[in-house]
């Protein structure tokens, strides 16, 4: 089963029991979880750090630690930190470091043994430290993936049945319906393994120094426990937390979560502009849903690749028109009203599937300094011009070339791009053609007025 129907049907799922989960809360006076205090015995590891960014100015990095060097380990990711700060990357997101289970287990960085332990395999909590202090010696953030949904079977929260959920015969369970056997099922109904999850969370803060975390599977957790997460994550007066949600429910902005995924638009872009010729006009739709519920500081995190959809679907070159249509849907995702979020490897277009479940794979990065530079051409201006990060949306699309701009004060950018691998035309609303619009990276004039012809997957970034 393709991995978007095994989610669908996954969550439906998940909202039956959450329903029937709800109505019980609500026969027994719907409390609201308490959030825990901060442990005044904890002692936090270096200091604070003073610069991570907001969600509108985040531009993140994912690193599959496996793939990612010969090493596979930490010292191999802060060895390239200097790479990775050179995109204009602010935010570097880690794929998990903790052990990994060795019960019914296929490797899988995901099924975590211990929650608060440094895998050897990835080097020890020496190593993860010096990785922060470096990354922000270089003026990045750092978060760790955090897996709330599900354990290894050989966890030692095991020992503690009543923390998961069991079938009728008293059996703990896998995640229904997933086919996910190498992993135990978490019981949110269970007050005292909250409490351990949330104290686990607030360790990598003190113990690390880390700035915050992308939640694993976030559509699969209860949103109350989200909430009482991160308002006790929040009571660290000390650290203004990035939290990311994997998931597309709409009750992450309420949690706390400032950031999501944009799976939606991801999917769309994939399965029905590029590999259907879809109307691009979809793309519109789907970013005002992916929105729904959020507030100014909320944002979507939008991406061409991530470690699940390389793995399994396939690399941007592969899905994405290869090197051209991929910027173009990565210029795309980059700026419509988004944190933009780059896989280790994209930046070179790595024309292989990167395996996460070991290190059989490894990312070559000599390849293609073309596509490397444009990467940095694009952050770049994302970093230095706040109207494309924080600027008012106006979408002006037709069915085969997207187009919009952003506008804050009496400053304007527009963006279009060719979705298509042929030449589209488009007709210039009359709003953009009176406009003296200049190339953004160039400072070139650009006659932009009546009907214009682009070339297959071409696109433009222009200001006023």
């Amino acid at each position: 089963m393709h991995r978007l129907q095994l989610y669908m049907k996954y969550m439906l799922t998940i909202l039956l029991s959450w329903l029937l989960f709800s109505c019980s809360k609500k026969d027994s006076g719907n409390v609201e979880p308490p959030v825990l205090p901060v442990d005044s015995s904890r002692v936090q590891y270096g200091t604070p750090y003073a610069g991570v960014p907001d969600a509108q100015d985040a531009v993140v990095y994912q690193v599959n630690i496996r793939a990612f060097s010969t090493q596979a380990n930490l010292k191999g990711v802060q060895n390239r930190l200097d790479s990775i700060q050179a995109l204009g990357v602010n935010v570097l997101y880690l794929m998990p470091v903790y052990p990994v289970g060795t019960v019914k287990s296929v490797n899988s960085p995901y099924c975590v043994k211990d929650y608060t332990s440094v895998s050897a395999e990835f080097g020890t909590l020496e190593d993860l430290r010096a990785l922060v202090a470096a990354a922000h010696d270089r003026h990045m953030s750092v978060m760790m993936d955090w897996v709330a949904n599900h354990t290894a079977w050989d966890n030692s929260w095991i020992a503690n049945k009543s923390w998961y959920q069991q079938d009728g015969a008293g059996n703990i369970i896998s995640p229904p319906g997933t086919g996910w056997n190498d992993v135990a099922q978490l019981n949110y109904q269970n007050a005292d393994m909250r409490k351990a999850m949330i104290k686990a969370m607030q360790y990598w803060v003190y113990k690390a120094n880390i700035d915050g975390y992308r939640c694993d599977a976030a559509d699969f957790v209860p949103a109350d426990f989200w909430k009482q997460a991160i308002d006790s994550l929040r009571n660290i007066s000390t650290h203004k937390l990035l939290l990311l949600a994997e998931g597309t429910r709409r009750d992450h902005f309420a949690a706390g979560f400032q950031m999501m995924y944009g799976m939606g638009f991801y999917y769309n872009m994939v399965n029905n502009v590029y590999a259907k010729n879809g109307s691009v006009r979809t793309i519109d739709s789907v970013n005002n849903a992916e929105y729904t519920n959020s507030n100014t500081a909320s944002r979507v995190v939008r991406y061409i690749s991530n470690h699940d959809v390389d793995n399994s679907d396939g690399t941007p070159l592969d899905l994405l028109g290869g090197k051209q249509g991929s910027l173009a849907a990565f210029t795309v995702s980059a700026f419509m009203n988004a944190a933009p979020m780059i896989y280790n490897g994209q930046e070179v277009g790595c024309p292989v599937k990167l395996n996460y479940f070991n290190n059989s794979t490894t990312i070559n990065w000599t390849l293609n300094a073309d596509i490397t530079a444009v990467y940095k051409k694009l952050i770049g201006f994302y970093n230095s011009n706040v109207t494309v990060r924080r600027g008012q949306l106006t979408i002006y699309s037709n069915a085969d070339v997207c187009a919009f701009t952003r506008t804050q004060g009496s400053d304007q950018v527009l963006i279009i791009a060719n979705m298509r691998n042929n030449t589209a035309n488009y007709t210039v609303p009359a709003a953009l053609g009176t406009v003296n619009w200049k190339d953004a990276f160039t400072g070139t004039a650009v006659p932009f007025a009546g009907n214009i012809s682009l070339q297959p997957y071409e696109w433009r970034v222009l200001k006023m």
